[in-house]
C-alpha cells in the first residue's frame, strides 16, 4: 500500500514545517513541499502534527511469563495507540533472557505478535539474581542492551565484570539503581511528607543515589557505556551532570510520572505506588531542570502493567509499577509543552531521536528514502483520560480522570498503518 499524507506540519530537519509525505509501496518516505502522485490512499493531515515515531527505552511487556498482566500483542497495541513505533522490553520475565535459549522464547513471540518494533534487553545477571553475569556474548547481537531492571545489582564486583564484558561487546549496561542496604521492610512511597502523613514506611533518596554514584564510578573505571533508568532524585541528577562533565559515557532517562507528579499527589491507592517512588517537589524540579540542560536525554514510561486485583491492595501491599504507553505524549504535551516548560521540538528529541542516537538504532528522524516510522497527532483535541482510552490489558495508572489536549490519530511502522482514528 502507498499513502500520500498532505498538508501536515512535519518535524523535518529539526523543525516543524508544512510538507507532504509519500509512503511508497516499499514503506519508505519521500518528503517535499507538494507531492501529486497516484497512490492507494490520500490522507488529509491539515491541522495535524507529524512526528517521528516515539521510542520508549523502558517498557515491561510481561510476556513470556506474566501474560495475565500484559502480552506482547496487547502492550504493543497500547504503544501504537500512543504513537510509539519502537519499545525496549525489560528482561524481568519468565524465563529471564540471560542466554539464547531463554531469549528465543521472547523473540519468537515478538516476530509473531508484535504490532511495532520491539528490542529486547538481556539480563545483566543470570535470572536477575545478581550472583553470576549472564551469557552476554551469546545474546549480544540479539538484544539492545543489558539490564537487571526491577532490582539493583548489589555486588559491585559482579557489575564491574558485566561492564567489562559489555565494553568488549560494544554494548550498553542499563541500571536500575537501588541500594538494598538503604531499604526498610515494606517501604512503599518516598520517605517524606506523605509517608509521615499516612504513617507508611518510606523509601529514602539515598537508596537510589548511592548506587548512581557507585555505577558512575564503575563506568568511569571500565569505559563501559552506561544508561541510568528512571532517575528520581536531585542528588542523582547532580551526580549524572558531574559525570558528563568528567567525560563518562553516560545517559539517563526520567519517567513521565516523575516529571508531572510528586509525593504530595500520592493518596492511599495502589496506582500511586511505583519504583522509584514519587519524590519531593524539590526532586521534581531538579528532574525538569535536568531535562532542560540535557543531563537527562530521554523521557520513558516504565510501563509496568499489573492486574486490577493486584493494584487493589493499597500502597503497602500492591506491587510497584504503573502503565503509561497510551498517555505518555498527551500528558507531556498538555502539562509541559502547553505550559511552556518544554518546546515540542525538545519533546521529539527526548521521546524519539535521542533514544535512537544513544542506543544506535536507525530511527528517530523522518528521512528521505528511509522506512516510514511516524505518528500523526491532533494537538487541538481535549478529552478526559479513562480506561476506555486504553489498549493495555491493565489499567493501573494514577492519571485516569485527567484531561489532556492532544490525541494520536495514526501510527505508521515501516510504512504500515498499525493504529488509526478519525483521519
Amino acid at each position: 500500500m502507498s499513502y500520500l499524507i498532505k498538508n501536515g506540519e512535519v518535524y523535518f530537519n529539526e523543525q516543524f514545517i508544512v510538507k507532504d509525505l509519500l509512503v511508497d509501496d516499499n514503506g519508505c518516505l519521500i518528503i517535499a513541499d507538494s507531492i501529486d502522485i497516484d497512490v492507494d490512499e490520500v490522507i488529509d493531515a491539515t491541522g495535524c502534527t507529524i512526528m517521528p515515531g516515539l521510542i520508549d527505552p523502558h517498557v515491561h511487556l510481561r510476556e513470556p511469563g506474566f501474560e495475565y498482566k500484559e502480552t506482547i500483542n496487547s502492550g504493543t497495541k497500547a504503544a501504537a495507540l500512543g504513537g510509539f513505533t519502537t519499545v525496549f522490553s525489560m528482561p524481568n520475565l519468565n524465563p529471564v533472557p540471560y542466554n539464547y535459549e531463554n531469549l528465543k522464547v521472547q523473540l519468537d513471540i515478538i516476530i509473531k505478535d508484535a504490532n511495532i518494533h520491539v528490542y529486547p534487553m538481556g539480563s545483566i545477571t543470570k535470572n536477575q539474581k545478581g550472583i553470576e553475569i549472564s551469557n552476554m556474548e551469546e545474546i549480544a547481537q540479539d538484544v539492545i542492551a543489558f539490564s537487571d531492571d526491577g532490582v539493583g545489582v548489589q555486588d559491585e564486583e559482579i557489575l564491574r565484570q558485566a561492564m567489562i564484558e559489555a565494553k568488549k561487546l560494544d554494548s550498553i549496561i542499563v541500571v536500575h539503581c537501588e541500594d538494598n542496604s538503604e531499604l526498610k521492610p515494606n517501604g512503599c512511597i518516598h520517605e517524606g511528607i506523605t509517608s509521615k502523613k499516612l504513617n507508611l514506611v518510606g523509601i529514602n533518596s539515598a537508596s537510589e543515589y548511592n548506587e548512581v554514584i557507585r555505577d558512575i564510578k564503575l563506568a568511569k573505571e571500565t569505559g563501559c557505556q552506561l544508561h541510568i533508568c528512571h532517575v528520581s532524585t536531585k542528588e542523582s541528577v547532580e551526580a549524572i551532570r558531574q559525570a558528563k562533565k568528567d567525560g563518562v559515557n553516560i545517559s539517563a532517562e526520567v519517567t513521565v510520572h516523575h516529571l508531572l507528579l510528586n509525593e504530595e499527589d500520592v493518596i492511599d491507592d495502589g496506582n500511586f505506588k511505583m519504583n522509584p517512588p514519587l519524590r519531593s517537589k524539590e526532586d521534581q524540579k531538579a528532574l525538569i531542570n535536568g531535562v532542560l540542560d540535557n543531563t537527562i536525554e530521554m523521557i520513558c514510561t516504565d510501563h509496568a502493567p499489573h492486574s486490577k486485583e493486584e493494584k487493589s491492595r493499597g500502597l503497602t501491599n500492591s506491587p510497584f509499577g504503573i502503565i503509561g504507553l497510551e498517555f505518555a505524549f498527551p500528558l507531556i504535551y498538555t502539562y509541559l509543552v502547553k505550559e511552556n516548560v518544554l518546546t515540542l521540538e525538545k519533546v521529539v528529541q527526548l521521546m524519539s531521536s535521542n533514544v535512537a542516537d544513544i542506543f544506535g538504532i536507525a530511527q528517530g528522524e523522518l528521512e528521505l528514502f528511509k522506512p516510514a516510522n511516524l505518528c500523526i497527532y491532533d494537538l487541538k483535541t481535549s478529552y478526559k483520560l479513562t480506561k476506555h482510552n486504553l489498549a493495555s490489558k491493565s489499567e493501573n495508572t494514577p492519571f485516569l480522570g485527567r484531561y489532556v489536549s492532544c490525541k494520536n490519530l495514526m501510527t505508521i511502522v515501516d510504512g504500515e498503518i498499525v493504529y488509526r482514528e478519525n483521519i
